[in-house]
């Protein structure tokens, strides 16, 4: 089963940008659709944004125009650019495959605060 491992942690002001980065344990070539999802304190995980393996993207409408999900398969890593950052987006993050059926790691903390 594959291992994934996010980072680009950070405390961002409301407006900042930032960047996250999946790591995967091994090729991701053979999964078609990866996704970042997000947990904020006391709510559900929900997705955030998915990039099937052509580069096909989703995202939640409350991110449209703002993140942006990318992937390097040669790298077997899978990205989120996220801008024009707002509180709410304060959350942990997490990347799965699409549906979420790897095992959930760690994830990477974003505080967006002034």
């Amino acid at each position: 089963q594959v291992q994934l491992v996010e980072s680009g942690e950070g405390l961002v002001q409301p407006g900042g940008s930032l960047r996250l980065s999946c790591a995967a344990s091994r090729t991701i070539l053979s999964i078609n659709r990866m996704g970042w999802y997000r947990q904020a304190p006391g709510k559900q995980r929900d997705m955030v944004a998915t990039i099937t393996y052509g580069g096909l993207t989703n995202y939640a409408d409350s991110v449209k125009g703002r993140f942006t999900i990318s992937r390097d398969n040669a790298k077997n890593t899978v990205y989120l650019q996220m801008s024009s950052l707002k509180p709410e987006d304060t959350a942990v993050y997490y990347c799965n495959t699409s549906p979420p059926l790897a095992k959930w790691g760690q994830g990477t903390q974003v505080t967006v605060s002034s």
